[in-house]
């Protein structure tokens, strides 16, 4: 397909977007399900106007993934920054995120050597692509920010923006042991340098990053009068900085990114509700531009516009890569494994494995409040695979995996996420106002 009609149909499908798109949602359909359908339709197993074989531009697919991960970690970063970090609604979201991540890896590795004949390492590498969830694919339960979240979505929202960088070292330890990778002598390099060191560095370096660039930003605009406007540049920039000192340093730039989020929020803080009742009506306080320099509203109104400019840019990175996803699905219903293993195997992951490995990780958790049930129960449900599977199968392929396993990868990954935009896209809306109806009685 050529630029211009590229152009076309992208223009029409975003104004189709905008004009249908609540009509849609009536009728139980996400915005990324009509996305993977659009995407089947240009495809192979459509209209063949569009071929993208993921064996073949896998290097290209990792690039427009890891691009939208970053976006969407920065955007979850600066919703759950109204939270302190000593507060204990943190807790369960660490626990999915590295708790419930580990032990979902770790049971699909053993469904991967007993019931589908993988090597070790080639179980522990599907383990790692599959295990994390999907913070874009997941908006219908995200937080909405602010100091009081909602528990349920402020833990899904957490677990989503962390687990991408906490499944990295598990997508390595699987690449080391089929051989594309080296773990280092009894694994310390794995140990120490992947686990350890990544992950530790990536959340202190762009919590870093995320603090200084935001307290300049606020010095110079409200001592200064300087550096107002181009919000966008800062949003872009800081997700720029945080990723690359991190991967400079070895560390995990995903885990970077949504913590610069996460720091960029908590710069002198302001409430929320005044701050947006002040941008949107201009008689309260005056034009944006001079709440931009207000040293009362300052850092909350650099908030609010770089959280707006990085929402606005997720919902293009659903569209693209959800697009992406569906020209590639007839690549994966071509290979042998759809028919003999993925009947069982996404309904087994869905609704034993997510579940077990959010009970086993959440042992101990106490909580008096009596949504704990349907609380733990949603959670089990939402566990949405999107971006992130997408990534790490690129990834993996870029990396050497090639022949009859890049083929399994493939047809389990891709397969694997289209069902969950189609399952729990469906159900999220059903299932959310019933949470929140029982919730409110």
């Amino acid at each position: 397909m050529s630029i211009p009609f590229w152009s076309l149909f992208i223009g029409i499908l975003m104004i189709t977007m905008l004009l249908v798109g609540k009509g849609f949602s009536r009728l139980l359909l996400s915005n990324a399900m009509i996305y993977l359908g659009v995407g089947y339709v240009l495809g192979p197993g459509g209209l063949d106007v569009v071929a993208l074989d993921p064996l073949h531009h896998a290097q290209l697919l990792e690039g427009v993934a890891q691009i939208a991960l970053l976006i969407s970690l920065f955007t979850v970063g600066l919703k759950m920054g109204g939270v302190p970090l000593l507060d204990r609604r943190w807790i369960l979201p660490l626990r999915l995120a590295f708790v419930t991540m580990a032990i979902t890896v770790g049971l699909i590795a053993v469904v991967g050597v007993w019931g589908m004949g993988f090597s070790l390492g080639a179980a522990i590498l599907l383990g790692g692509i599959l295990a994390p969830t999907d913070p874009v694919l997941a908006s219908g339960v995200q937080t909405k920010g602010g100091a009081t979240p909602d528990h349920l979505r402020f833990s899904l929202a957490g677990e989503g923006g962390l687990n991408d960088g906490s499944a990295f070292p598990f997508v390595l330890l699987g690449l080391g042991l089929l051989g594309k990778y080296d773990l280092g002598s009894s694994l310390w390099h794995w140990w120490g340098i992947d686990v350890f060191w990544s992950m530790g560095a990536g959340l202190c370096i762009g919590a870093v990053f995320g603090a200084l660039i935001g307290r300049l930003v606020v010095r110079l605009r409200t001592r200064h009068q300087q550096a107002v406007g181009l919000d966008e540049f800062l949003s872009l920039g800081l997700m720029a900085v945080a990723y690359g000192a991190a991967q400079i340093c070895m560390a995990s730039g995903f885990l970077a990114v949504f913590a610069a989020g996460l720091a960029l929020q908590r710069v002198q803080e302001q409430p929320r509700s005044i701050v947006g009742e002040l941008v949107t009506h201009t008689g309260l306080g005056g034009r944006p531009a001079t709440l931009a320099v207000d040293p009362n509203h300052a850092s909350a109104a650099m908030s609010v516009a770089v959280q707006g400019f990085n929402e606005q840019l997720e919902k293009l990175a659903e569209l693209a890569i959800v697009l992406l996803v569906g020209v590639m699905l007839p690549y994966a219903m071509s290979s042998e494994t759809l028919t003999h293993v993925l009947w069982w195997f996404i309904p087994l992951l869905f609704v034993v494995l997510r579940t077990l490995a959010v009970s086993l990780g959440m042992l101990g958790e106490r909580s008096s409040d009596r949504m704990a049930v349907p609380q733990r129960a949603m959670i089990s449900w939402f566990g949405i695979r999107g971006i992130g599977s997408v990534f790490y199968l690129m990834f993996a392929i870029r990396h050497g995996v090639s022949g009859h396993l890049a083929q399994q990868l493939v047809a389990f990954t891709l397969m694997t996420v289209a069902a969950s935009i189609v399952v729990h896209g469906v159900s999220v809306r059903l299932l959310m106002k019933w949470y929140m109806r029982r919730k409110a009685a």
